[in-house]
C-alpha cells in the first residue's frame, strides 16, 4: 500500500432482516471458510429445497422417476437463463470434469492430431486430455503461460503450440490453481477459423462472470454451478454448439439414449438428480437477496482487501508483501505468495490445506505453480473482512513457522 493511500474496507453484507449474510448458510461458525472456490457452500434455502425433493422421491419413487426428465428439462432451462444461453444448447452433468469426459468420449480418433493444454490447466481435465491422446496415438502439447501474462501474451503463448497438427485445444476460462482469466474468446475465434475443436473449462465461471458465454466461440463449454453459484454439489452445465452436439452422450446410457442433445441427458436412470432440480433455488436466492451484480462487486472488493491484509502480514515477517500479479485477475479470488519452502508441488500444497484445517481451524486453498507455493484466497457473500484479519493475525505466524521447519528439514 502506498503512503497516503486510502483503503476502503468492504462493509459486510446482511440479510433483509438485518442478520449477517452467513446466517443464510450452515457453515461451521467455529471455522474460517476461505476456500469457497474448491467445493462451494450451499445456502440453507437450496439445502431445504433439495431435502424436500429427496423426501418426495422417497415417498413415491415409481411416480418420481418417470416424471424426472421433464423436471430436469425445466431446471436446465432456468439455468440456461442465468447463463444467458439457450436451453437447447445446455445439458446438466455432475461436474465440469464429467462434462469434459463427455466431450473426450465423443471425439473421433484423429491420428496425427495433437492436443494443446496449458500449464495452468486443472489436473483432472488435463489427465483426461492425456488419456484421449493415448487413445488417438497422438501427443499433448503444453503451452507455458507466465503467471503475469496479459491477454496478448497469454494468447501468443497458447497459439505458439498450435499448427496444422493440432486437433483439439483445452483451455481454462478461469484457472483453478492460479485464479486468472485466459483469452478464451480470442483463441476460440482463431480455433474456429482453423477448424480446430475447442473445449473451454469454465468450472469457476458461473456466478463469477455475469455472462461467461457471451462472445465465446467454442465447440463445448463446461461450468460448475456448485462453486460460485452455490448450487448443491454434483451440478454443472455442459454447453455445446455445432456438429459435436450430435455425438455427445451421457457417460452412462439410459432410456433416453435415442433422444437428441441435450434431451438425452435428462434421462439418467436412478441418479439422484435433486441437485439439478435445486440449483435454480440457489441462483435465485442470491439474485433475489442481493442481486448478482452486487454479489460480484462485494466478492471482488473483499478479495482485494483480504489479499492485501494477508500479504502485508506475510511481509512483516519477511515474506513477499504484495498480492500476486496474475495478469488477468477474476472477481472473488486472489493469490498471495507463501514463504519459501511451502507448497512447492500440488501434493505439498494439498498437505498444507489439510494441516491448516486440522491445526488452524481454517478451510483455505493452497496451490502450486511453477515450483512456487501460493495461498489462493476466496471471498463469497458469507465472508467478512474479519475472516482475513483473523488469518493475518493468527495463522500467518504459524504458517511462517511451518516454512522455517520445512527449510531446515
Amino acid at each position: 500500500m502506498n503512503e497516503g493511500e486510502v483503503v476502503t474496507v468492504p462493509r459486510p453484507l446482511t440479510l433483509p432482516d438485518g442478520r449477517p449474510a452467513s446466517a443464510a448458510w450452515t457453515l461451521d461458525p467455529d471455522m474460517r471458510h476461505l476456500n469457497h472456490g474448491s467445493f462451494g457452500a450451499v445456502p440453507r434455502v437450496a439445502q431445504e429445497r433439495q431435502n424436500a425433493l429427496r423426501a418426495e422421491m422417497e415417498r413415491a419413487p415409481v411416480a418420481w422417476f418417470p416424471s424426472l426428465p421433464g423436471r430436469i428439462a425445466a431446471a436446465r432451462a432456468a439455468v440456461a437463463g442465468r447463463l444467458r444461453t439457450d436451453a437447447k444448447d445446455l445439458a446438466l452433468v455432475p461436474n465440469a470434469s464429467a462434462g469434459a469426459s463427455v466431450v473426450y468420449a465423443a471425439l473421433a480418433a484423429r491420428p496425427g492430431g495433437d492436443i494443446v493444454v496449458t500449464d495452468h490447466g486443472y489436473g483432472a481435465v488435463t489427465m483426461g486430455a492425456e488419456r484421449l491422446a493415448r487413445r488417438w496415438g497422438t501427443g499433448v502439447r503444453t503451452a507455458r503461460v507466465p503467471l503475469a501474462a496479459d491477454a496478448e501474451q497469454a494468447y501468443r503463448a497458447v497459439m505458439a503450440q498450435v499448427d496444422d497438427g493440432v486437433a483439439l485445444i483445452v483451455l481454462d476460462q478461469i484457472t483453478s490453481a492460479t485464479a486468472r482469466l485466459m483469452p478464451v474468446e480470442r483463441v476460440g475465434t482463431e480455433a474456429a477459423r482453423r477448424g480446430i475443436t475447442l473445449l473451454v473449462d469454465g468450472a469457476h465461471a458461473p456466478g463469477l462472470l455475469a455472462a461467461p458465454l457471451d462472445g465465446l466461440v467454442c465447440d463445448a463449454w463446461v461450468g460448475n454451478l456448485h462453486k460460485w453459484g452455490c448450487a448443491p454439489r454434483g451440478t454443472a452445465a455442459l454447453v455445446a454448439h455445432g456438429p459435436l452436439r450430435a455425438d455427445l452422450h451421457p457417460l452412462i446410457d439410459s432410456w433416453g439414449a435415442a433422444e437428441p442433445f441435450p434431451d438425452r441427458f435428462d434421462h439418467q436412470g436412478t441418479l439422484d438428480a435433486t441437485g439439478f432440480l435445486a440449483a435454480p433455488a440457489a441462483l435465485d436466492f442470491i439474485d433475489d437477496t442481493w442481486g448478482w451484480d452486487t454479489a460480484r462487486r462485494y466478492m471482488d472488493e473483499l478479495a482485494d482487501h483480504g489479499a492485501r491484509v494477508v500479504a502485508e502480514a506475510f511481509g512483516r515477517i519477511g515474506a513477499p508483501a504484495d498480492p500476486v500479479d496474475v495478469g488477468l485477475p477474476v472477481p472473488g479470488m486472489r493469490l498471495v505468495r507463501l514463504p519459501e519452502g511451502l507448497g512447492t508441488s500440488r501434493v505439498a500444497a494439498d498437505a498444507l490445506r489439510d494441516r491448516a484445517t486440522a491445526e488452524l481451524g481454517v478451510e483455505a486453498a493452497f496451490t502450486s505453480f511453477d515450483g512456487l507455493g501460493y495461498l489462493r484466497l476466496s471471498a463469497h457473500l458469507y465472508n467478512t473482512p474479519d475472516d482475513y484479519a483473523y488469518f493475518a493475525e493468527t495463522c500467518v505466524p504459524v504458517v511462517e513457522k511451518w516454512a522455517r521447519e520445512a527449510r531446515e528439514s
